[in-house]
Formats: C-alpha cells, sequence, structure tokens
C-alpha cells in the first residue's frame, strides 16, 4: 500500500509536520527523505531496507555510490541527495562551533567529527585549530594512513597551527577497526603532540578518537 493511502496521521511527513522529526522512526525519516518507494515497496519498507542492508545509518552515510545503488529504488540522484543533507549538517555544526566557545558544546564537536570521519576505510588524523576563545578557525586532515596506523610529524602540526594563528588545538583520529580504545601509539602521539606545541605556546585541549559508534575523549578520561 503506498503512503498516500495511509491514515493522514500515520503518515511520516504529516507525524514530522505536526510531532517534529524526533517522533520518527530511522525508517521513516528516510521515508521523507526518499518521498516515494518502489514497485510493492512503500518508502518506509525501502527506508527498513536500506537500515537492514547497510546494518547502520553510519555506514549508509558513508557509503560509496556503488555500494549505494545495489538496493532496488536507490541511485545517483538519491545519493547526491543524501550527500549534499551530510555535508550541510556538517556545515551546520561548523558554524556553531565558530560561533561560540567548543569548550561549552562537546557534543556538537563530537558529531561534527563522527559526521567526518565514522566509517572511513582508511585513518585519518584531524586537527581543529582554535582561536583565544576556543571558537573553531579551522579543521584539517594533515596525516591520511592505512587501515591500523597513521604517520604523525610534530611539526607539520605545528607549522599548521601557527598558520592558522592558533591558540589552541583538538587533535581527532579515527579507528577504523571499530574499536575507540586507545592504543599505545595513540598515547605516545598525544604526548609528543602536547610538548611540541606547548613550546610555541599552544595547548592540546582534547584528543579525540571517533569508532563506528563509539567516541574516546583524551580529556574526559584524565589523559590529556
Amino acid at each position: 500500500m503506498a503512503i498516500t493511502d495511509w491514515p493522514e496521521d500515520q503518515r511520516p511527513r504529516e507525524r514530522l509536520i505536526r510531532h517534529g522529526a524526533t517522533a520518527l522512526s530511522n525508517a521513516e525519516l528516510l521515508a521523507v527523505f526518499l518521498r516515494v518507494g518502489v514497485t510493492g515497496k512503500s518508502a518506509v519498507d525501502l527506508g527498513r531496507d536500506m537500515i537492514t542492508h547497510f546494518g547502520s545509518l553510519n555506514r549508509m552515510f558513508s557509503a560509496s555510490l556503488q555500494d549505494f545503488s545495489k538496493l532496488n529504488g536507490l541511485g545517483a540522484a538519491k545519493y547526491a541527495q543524501l550527500q549534499a543533507v551530510i555535508e550541510l549538517a556538517r556545515r551546520a555544526l561548523a558554524e556553531e562551533m565558530q560561533q561560540g566557545s567548543m569548550l561549552n558544546s562537546p557534543q556538537t564537536v563530537t558529531q561534527y567529527l563522527q559526521l567526518m570521519l565514522a566509517n572511513q576505510p582508511h585513518e585519518s588524523f584531524v586537527v581543529l585549530f582554535l582561536d583565544v576563545k576556543n571558537r573553531l578557525i579551522a579543521c584539517e586532515e594533515l596525516f591520511r594512513g592505512t587501515l591500523t596506523s597513521a604517520s604523525v610529524y610534530p611539526r607539520e602540526v605545528v607549522k599548521a597551527a601557527l598558520a592558522h594563528n592558533a591558540a589552541s588545538v583538538i587533535l581527532a583520529h579515527n579507528h577504523p577497526s571499530g574499536s575507540a580504545e586507545p592504543s599505545a601509539a595513540d598515547h605516545a602521539v598525544t604526548q609528543t603532540l602536547k610538548q611540541a606545541l606547548a613550546l610555541v605556546d599552544i595547548r592540546v585541549l582534547d584528543h579525540i578518537i571517533v569508532a563506528t559508534s563509539q567516541i574516546h575523549s583524551f580529556a574526559e578520561h584524565g589523559q590529556i
């Protein structure tokens, strides 16, 4: 049965307008995004198929066009629309971090980093550069490694921080393995960068590790 044949109070779009987006399930939110289903399946059914196929929203967001198009009813147009929505969300979070102190909104920082790093197939090391009021100046990927390691050069981090006239930084990288637990190498890199940046009077506020569905903050665990 098509969604247009459902009672009005059960249709995802109407429920979103009446009760807000938080009242909808993941499948219903995807149905609003998809607008239409395919032969024999409503948009909600297709939304459920997407969740089952990818296993999580994060995996769906990071899927390649080839993987995304494996489901009937999905293709380049929907893929482009989804990527545009994700990028808009990232930019909205970046705007929020540029306008206020990042120390007052740690959830915004982690959401931004999850959208940026979760489910990347490679290990990526990024640095968030902050001004004296802890507002975001810029976020840059400085190093990219393999599935298990990345080479991080303190001189390059210091050079980039000075170029941005940063007063402090937040370090971040992802663990494609799926566990956010820091390794001995992660601890060593954190201390090395902290010492190198201290020489030019730049503070390391945190080092955040992003995994598929986990976040580890060195600051929250007293490890910075």
